[in-house]
């Protein structure tokens, strides 16, 4: 849907993400000045009585909570087209998936998010409610001042397939996360909160291995797993015995309820997990702008995407602009001085890239990675293995590949110092993301960027750019001359 400039009475700032049955959006809460998240159900599902209970059942559950460590609804209501909506707390440090998506926590980071995370789970356990879909997605951060310092909170939410616990003991729809859900959840029996247990663990084990505890494809295959593997990697027996002891399939042997496990997890550590209490710290820098109201949005050109030969651009605008920095005197006398535009030979993409980028180009094509399909491509660069890991240069690399969702993690470079933050942006409509290195040796240097992009452009595609330029200037003007054609 187009951006909205007001739901409710909440002015609207950006799109925050989107699934399968709700948008939401980052929106401003103007009486009480601060920034909120809101969930409308997606308008494909308004008329689906089913769909539309269990979006309103979940802000219910939710309400029913008081604690920090689970999504707060501040507020609910309806859209003129009939569709509902929730406010929410605003997760302004994403997800858990967007922080292992940057780097691993440390160990004593994994077992106070678990802490935290059960926390929550007991809190809705308490009120009744089976959460039924913990992973790395469903639990988020905030920031928060205590005592005159900012630390950072796990909550859990997205309760879309949470459950009353009495309507639990009766026969419910099948869901979850293979890699994470437990077997009795995966096989449609009567659910209790050792359900959710079985997640958290799973969790743990992910946090402190590195690697889910199972490659599930199906809930089919989840019904009956065989016992996970050690975790490896030195970590003391008495944990492994109670994260091993969480995923037992038979309910029975794992412990009485969340609390119990947690309990057991924090006695089983050593020396290793010391600072296990201590909260991690923000990593995405902070918005100022987030306590104003933005001007209402543009009206969108509704027949751009039926005409033909209509093109899309994805400029480093908001906050992508801020991580690749402002431009100055030095970067301007650095960038563009001669640019050649190349096409490809589907004549589907096309980008603008400095002369000198033009020893090797090839517009033929690719077959991305687990694909036996070829999809229109550009490569252009410096030489023939400016992209390659021994002598890397500069260019640019634009490609499409088949793909339904966002990647959890970008493509990482050795040759560059460790990666910015993740940032998460829309433009023209189109959900992207966007990594940044600096400090790469490429051309001989040891100062050049790498940014690696992905844009949603289509229901079933991606596109995937990646850019390797001697400063962030030109690689801030190759990413914005990126366009796309027909689509």
């Amino acid at each position: 849907m187009p951006a909205p400039s007001l739901l409710g009475r909440y002015p609207v700032r950006r799109r925050i993400g989107a699934g399968a049955f709700a948008t939401v959006w980052l929106a401003h809460d103007d009486q009480l000045d601060c920034p909120v998240a809101i969930k409308v159900l997606a308008d494909n599902w308004t008329e689906d009585l089913h769909v539309r209970q269990r979006f309103l059942e979940e802000g219910r559950f939710l309400r029913r909570v008081e604690s920090p460590h689970v999504v707060s609804v501040y507020d609910a209501g309806e859209l003129p087209d009939g569709r509902p909506f929730l406010v929410m707390s605003y997760a302004d440090q994403g997800t858990l998936a967007d922080r292992l998506a940057l780097s691993p926590l440390t160990r004593a980071q994994a077992v106070h998010v678990v802490g935290q995370v059960g926390a929550g789970l007991h809190a809705l356990h308490q009120r009744g409610v089976l959460h039924r879909d913990v992973k790395p997605a469903n639990v988020l951060f905030r920031t928060v001042e205590l005592d005159g310092h900012t630390r950072v909170t796990a909550m859990v939410g997205d309760l879309g397939l949470g459950k009353a616990m009495d309507m639990s003991s009766r026969l419910t729809m099948i869901g979850g996360t293979p890699q994470f859900v437990a077997p009795e959840q995966a096989r449609g029996e009567a659910l209790d909160g050792r359900a959710d247990q079985f997640s958290l663990a799973a969790l743990t084990y992910l946090l402190l291995a590195g690697r889910a505890p199972y490659d599930h494809s199906s809930l089919t295959a989840a019904a009956d797993p065989a016992p996970a593997a050690p975790m490896g990697g030195g970590l003391p027996d008495a944990v492994e015995e109670v994260v091993h002891r969480g995923l037992a399939a038979d309910r029975e042997e794992r412990f009485p309820d969340v609390p119990a496990y947690v309990a057991a997890l924090t006695g089983a550590l050593d020396g290793s997990f010391e600072g296990a209490d201590e909260a991690p710290t923000a990593w995405i820098p902070a918005d100022p702008s987030l306590t104003q109201v933005s001007p209402p949005p543009l009206a969108p050109d509704a027949d751009a995407a039926a005409r033909p030969g209509s093109r899309r651009r994805w400029a480093m605008v908001g906050v992508a602009a801020v991580i690749l920095g402002l431009l100055g005197g030095a970067a301007l006398q650095r960038g563009l001085t001669s640019e050649q535009k190349v096409v490809d030979a589907a004549q589907t993409l096309a980008v603008t890239v400095p002369d000198r980028w033009t020893a090797a180009v090839d517009v033929d094509g690719w077959t991305p990675p687990r694909s036996s399909l070829e999809f229109p491509a550009i490569s252009a660069g410096s030489g023939a293995g400016w992209n390659g890991e021994e002598e890397p240069g500069h260019g640019v690399f634009v490609g499409l590949l088949t793909g339904n969702d966002l990647p959890t993690r970008m493509p990482q470079h050795p040759e560059c110092d460790p990666p910015r933050p993740t940032v998460r942006d829309v433009q023209d409509g189109d959900d992207l993301m966007t990594v940044l290195f600096t400090g790469c040796a490429l051309d001989g240097r040891d100062d050049g960027v790498t940014v690696e992009r992905v844009v949603h452009a289509t229901a079933n595609q991606l596109l995937w750019v990646q850019v390797r330029a001697e400063d962030r200037g030109t690689a801030n003007r190759v990413l914005d001359s990126v366009e796309l054609y027909g689509m």
